[in-house]
């Protein structure tokens, strides 16, 4: 084992699950007041049940040895053999150490789901959604990607998770903004974020535990680390940016809401990327990021569907670019254990990219709906419209946000 390599693990781990209460706070701050509490505590929930998930039997169908390129075998069920030497997928840091920083992952993923539905499902359908889309959904396209599954082996270079985190929840998040349908009112009265300062520091907070997301995902104190580090700063600093410009063009006025979400754009874009592309690389993926997931937003309006936080337009559109990008501009010089892209000379590996992004798509679309379908038949999804006008905070959890 490596102590500099423990170290920063510690602190990567750590930062990843920061992420989940700066995603509390960030979409906490989007909905109307009456619905704050509800929000930040679906995502802060997640910490809680996904982690008993991962622990008894998530991580071992997540990262087992491989049975037939489709799941992990049942060798790690409730930790069997993971101590605190290392384990088969780094040989500086403790088995448990990589354990809990994928735990993380998995946590945050399941959270940003909770976008797409907030402001009108009930908490007991919330929970068990969330039981049965991690277990279901998450744990193989997971094993699929990084635990030795058929998309690894088939070459895609996802290395922090623009495939296994942002495109399979923003999929979800679309399935289930169409089943359970828009908020009442949706599309004839207006819905502003009430407290656009927490979710602007709810980004800060995002973007800082970012760091330790992308760099973190070299599982050592090193060059790669540093360069995701890198990448991921200038990426989500260009989306920032060009989303703030094209907003300004097109809607007369900057906003700081626009600046935080292309910020968050931008550190989508760069998540499958940051280990395998240049700094210079990085500036063109989020400047496109930027642009494109402001764009996105208009989506919704067009085809009829109330994602209320845009978890689509930001991390399905964003994590796609992002997939798609690594296949342009990935480099064997930054990172001798991935692949060259389209502009170094390797065509191929854009396919690839495209390919297994559109499987995983399938995949949560199919697999969401099916979830999402048996909960309502059996549980019901949504509030009553009464519930819905009350606001979730009380009808769901009898207490309130402010009191004023």
């Amino acid at each position: 084992m490596d102590t500099g390599d423990t170290a920063f693990m510690l602190v990567a781990a750590a930062l990843v699950m920061f992420m989940t209460p700066g995603l509390a706070l960030f979409y906490g701050g989007l909905v109307r007041s009456r619905n704050v509490l509800s929000t930040i505590l679906q995502s802060f929930i997640c910490l809680g049940m996904v982690s008993l998930i991962w622990v008894t039997y998530g991580y071992t169908l997540a990262f087992g040895t491989d049975v037939g390129g489709l799941i992990g075998n049942f060798e790690y069920l409730f930790l069997n053999g993971v101590g605190t030497e290392p384990g088969p997928y780094s040989d500086t840091i403790p088995h448990l150490l990589f354990v809990a920083f994928q735990l993380m992952f998995a946590v945050i993923t399941a959270a940003l789901i909770t976008g797409a539905f907030a402001e009108r499902i009930k908490f007991s359908a919330f929970l068990l959604f969330t039981f049965f889309w991690t277990t279901f959904i998450y744990l193989p396209v997971c094993h699929w990607v990084w635990g030795g599954g058929w998309i690894e082996m088939h070459g895609t270079l996802d290395f922090a998770g623009g495939t296994v985190i942002h495109i399979n929840s923003a999929v979800a998040a679309l399935a289930a903004a169409i089943i359970i349908g828009p908020r009442k009112g949706w599309g004839k009265e207006a819905m502003p974020p009430h407290n656009i300062s927490m979710t602007v520091m709810g980004a800060g907070i995002l973007w800082l535990g970012w760091f330790g997301f992308n760099a973190g995902s070299a599982l050592a104190a090193d060059g790669i680390a540093v360069n995701a580090f890198m990448t991921t700063q200038i990426a989500a600093g260009a989306a920032a940016f060009s989303w703030l410009l094209y907003e300004w063009k097109s809607h007369g006025k900057p906003t700081a809401l626009g600046a935080a979400s292309g910020a968050v754009a931008g550190l989508v874009a760069i998540t499958p990327a940051a280990g395998f592309v240049s700094p210079m690389a990085a500036i063109a993926i989020g400047l496109v990021a930027g642009v494109i997931c402001c764009m996105a937003i208009r989506l919704k309006a067009r085809f009829g569907y109330d994602d209320a936080l845009d978890v689509v337009a930001i991390h399905g559109v964003g994590g796609l670019w992002g997939a798609l990008a690594t296949g342009l501009f990935a480099s064997l010089a930054i990172n001798p254990d991935g692949a060259n892209g389209l502009f170094y000379g390797n065509p191929g590996q854009l396919g690839i990219q495209l390919i297994d992004a559109l499987a995983v798509i399938a995949f949560s679309l199919i697999g969401s709906l099916i979830i999402l379908k048996l909960i309502d038949r059996f549980v019901g999804l949504r509030v009553s419209e009464e519930e819905e006008i009350q606001g979730l905070d009380l009808s769901q959890h009898s207490e309130v946000g402010y009191t004023l």
